[in-house]
């Protein structure tokens, strides 16, 4: 069965095809420079009776070098099936278009990525005609992204190790990270990436931290989202307006996250005040201020409460 969690592992590619130069760094491989990337077919059926479909395909044409097709598949746990459908795929995809094929496996274990990561040799014990050797990214290899400055800096890594690690001890501190750094974002990368993260989440209490630390029209329309529902009840009409929803002592907590990951030391006077807000406004600009204030007193200076 396929899971909103699985669909949105290797639908991200699709929809931020950036997240390819630095997932191709993480796996030791020079990223496609100034590529053109093109979403194909995930359809690999040649006989219509007997289906067959990758998650994801892209083919990427670098400004230099070969052009290539790249297989996306997500997987959640061991299948030996997929030995002979894997190989299956790219002997199909390199006939199809004329191009080298590769695969990319996404997976959120350390097990099923080190099973992932193959060989698989097909054949008989005496003579193995043909070998498989995807390429993996887990939990192993994707970087723990707690800065939010650091996520600031590249929202879609940040967004994909998020979906990577929300089963690990880090996973609270990583969305929080998230969070904040999508304040500074545009409303339309924040309404995406708040809703990606919903539906991307596997972990129920990964899930449940970060409806609260977000709240809105839907990039995954009938998938039941918070965003959603807001929004078929008609209580947002835009980012600000969900944002002015939240609640004030989140806000605040956001607030002194950022102040204490940049190392600036918080006294009890600013916490007490922040604590003591309830406008949401204020917050906000308070928040704003976190990320490029010396000290922390100096967040009370484009406004107070």
């Amino acid at each position: 069965m396929v899971t909103s969690h699985h669909e949105a592992s290797h639908r991200i590619f699709q929809d931020r095809p950036k997240l390819l130069a630095p997932v191709f760094r993480i796996l030791g491989l020079p990223p496609p420079e100034k590529a053109t990337v093109e979403v194909l077919t995930a359809d690999a059926t040649e006989i219509r009776p007997l289906e067959r479909r990758v998650d994801s395909v892209l083919r990427i044409e670098p400004s230099e070098g070969e052009g290539f097709v790249l297989a996306i598949e997500a997987q959640g746990r061991r299948d030996p099936d997929k030995e002979a459908s894997w190989a299956y795929y790219l002997a199909y995809l390199t006939a199809k278009y004329e191009r080298p094929a590769l695969l990319l496996v996404v997976c959120r274990d350390k097990a099923t990525a080190d099973w992932a990561a193959g060989p698989f040799r097909l054949g008989p014990g005496y003579w193995k005609a043909l070998s498989v050797h995807p390429l993996v990214v887990g939990p192993g290899n994707v970087p723990v992204i707690t800065d939010p400055g650091e996520a600031a800096e590249d929202l879609t890594l940040a967004a994909f190790a998020a979906m990577t690690h929300g089963r690990g001890r880090n996973a609270a501190a990583i969305l929080e990270a998230l969070a904040c750094a999508l304040r500074t974002a545009d409303p339309v990368s924040f309404a995406y990436y708040s809703e990606l993260l919903e539906v991307g989440l596997a972990d129920d209490q990964a899930r449940e931290i970060w409806r609260k630390l977000m709240g809105v029209g839907s990039f995954f329309p009938g998938r039941g989202t918070l965003v959603e529902e807001k929004y078929l009840e008609g209580k947002a009409d835009g980012v600000a307006e969900g944002l002015a929803e939240g609640k004030a002592e989140e806000r605040a907590r956001l607030v002194l996250r950022v102040l204490e990951r940049r190392g600036i030391s918080v006294p009890d006077e600013v916490r007490e005040r922040l604590a003591d807000c309830s406008d949401l406004d204020v917050l906000d600009r308070w928040l704003d201020q976190a990320f490029v204030v010396a000290t922390a007193e100096e967040i009370f200076a484009e406004g107070s409460c």
